[in-house]
């Protein structure tokens, strides 16, 4: 078996490449079809996914059984000042990989996200429920979605929220640095959803991939829903800093983009087929927490 994995370098694709590589998860051992698979790894310097050209000659020169597409343009505020870059990334590139793994009946995983929903829900949003991006990078990702599914019928699309890994830069890294630095930090308290570990989340793209159930999935941590602000209070306590995390709302930080208000994301389609094993997200983060003080990074 073949495997391509594009944004290879990434905090989800490093990461998919990692357990490929071990064999395991943090999670457990993935499917024994994968143990003597061929991985193909390219980023942005090695296969712009908005080339028609440039993907037509990896797929020719790789010829993958499965595509998981982890590159995207996820700069939320950029996106609203360069909607082409993101259109290109983030719809355009799916369209190209779709095009392409349709013509050698190749299956295409691709990351979607949290962001093609409205964030008005009270409740977690379910596959069937309807997208309303509020933001050029909703958007575009949504457009993504819509053109692999026009394009292919072998396609997994795996929309996550509030990701964070080992490799690259994320929220919690970002409150780690904070902490360290500074005696006292704001984080909204107001935007709610469920943090998502990319171990869990490459173990089960994997988990989804050797199957023929195809269609759309959420993929996020369980466990209760949360705030950005009770994350930050926890990464701090989890990593034993001595620094004080204040509550404030969305409207004390000017952002170019909306961010949703809730983001919390239902694995139904997990629970109907392969099984939802991701972590309660708390136990998650502190596996993650305890790795980053073994390797001497906090």
């Amino acid at each position: 078996m073949k495997i391509l994995v594009t944004g290879a370098t990434g905090q989800l694709g490093s990461e998919l490449i990692s357990v490929l590589k071990n064999k395991s998860s943090e999670i457990g051992p993935i499917d024994k079809k994968y143990y003597k698979c061929d991985i193909f790894s390219a980023d942005s310097g090695t296969l712009d996914i908005s080339s028609k050209q440039n993907i037509s000659y990896v797929f020719e020169k790789t010829k993958p059984d499965i595509v998981i597409n982890c590159a995207a343009f996820t700069d939320v505020d950029a996106c609203e000042t360069k909607p082409e870059l993101a259109m290109k990334v983030n719809a355009i590139g799916p369209f190209y990989l779709a095009k392409n793994c349709s013509k050698i009946a190749a299956r295409l995983v691709h990351i979607s996200t949290d962001y093609i929903f409205s964030g008005d829900n009270s409740k977690p949003y379910c596959e069937w429920d309807i997208a309303s991006p509020c933001g050029i990078y909703g958007k575009s990702k949504l457009l993504g979605e819509k053109y692999i599914n026009a394009q292919t019928d072998k396609f997994f699309i795996i929309r996550t929220s509030w990701l964070y890994g080992y490799n690259g830069k994320n929220f919690v890294k970002t409150i780690l640095n904070l902490a360290k630095e500074k005696k006292q930090i704001k984080v909204v308290r107001d935007q709610i959803g469920t943090p998502t570990n990319a171990n869990d989340l490459a173990h089960h793209i994997l988990k989804i991939a050797c199957t023929e159930n195809y269609g759309i999935y959420h993929c996020s941590g369980n466990g209760h829903q949360t705030s950005w602000f009770d994350f930050a209070s926890l990464i701090v306590k989890y990593a034993g800093l001595n620094c004080r995390v204040e509550p404030c709302s969305t409207q004390e930080f000017s952002r170019a983009a909306r961010r949703p208000t809730y983001s919390v994301l239902d694995n139904l389609m997990l629970r109907c087929t392969v099984g939802d094993e991701m972590r309660i997200w708390q136990d998650a983060l502190f596996a993650y927490i305890n790795r980053l003080k073994l390797e001497g990074k906090i």
